[in-house]
């Protein structure tokens, strides 16, 4: 059942991104251009057939003048409970030295942790403090040197 989710996803992004394309008065073929895409790819995202990467959709939201952010959440890449500006996918996304394969994978496994954190989290927890039984980690500064010295347990 997943994978029809994602096709629904896919097709909302696409009837919005060609909503968008047509309220900006551009062709298939001029945004195409303009973003960098092929015609006939850009044609298979609109039409739900296609799911683009990040990067691809930080190219469209360029030329189409409009937030990434919203196409990342109708791609389903961003929750819109994360909220925008300082979430750590988008900070993810936004990093130009990582590959779109390095930005995936990290997404993922951050999706992961927090299932498993949510899974984990007693029944009215907001939020995970840390590991059970660790113990904090302090830095202690000697005022006669410039070295510091960090104890851990």
């Amino acid at each position: 059942m997943a994978k029809g989710k994602v096709v629904k996803t896919v097709g909302s992004l696409g009837d919005y991104l060609k909503e968008q394309r047509v309220s900006s008065r551009l062709s298939l073929r001029q945004l195409a251009d303009q973003a960098g895409v092929s015609n006939p790819y850009l044609s298979q995202i609109e039409r739900g057939l296609r799911k683009p990467s990040a990067e691809v959709l930080q190219q469209i939201a360029k030329a189409l003048r409009i937030s990434a952010e919203q196409l990342y959440i109708r791609a389903g890449i961003l929750s819109p409970d994360d909220g925008v500006g300082g979430s750590v996918e988008l900070a993810i996304l936004g990093d130009s030295g990582l590959t779109e394969r390095q930005k995936q994978s990290l997404l993922d496994v951050y999706a992961s942790f927090l299932a498993l954190n949510a899974a984990d989290a007693p029944e009215g927890a907001d939020t995970v403090d840390g590991a059970e039984g660790s113990a904090p980690i302090t830095t202690e500064i000697d005022p006669d040197s410039d070295d510091r010295t960090t104890n851990e347990g």
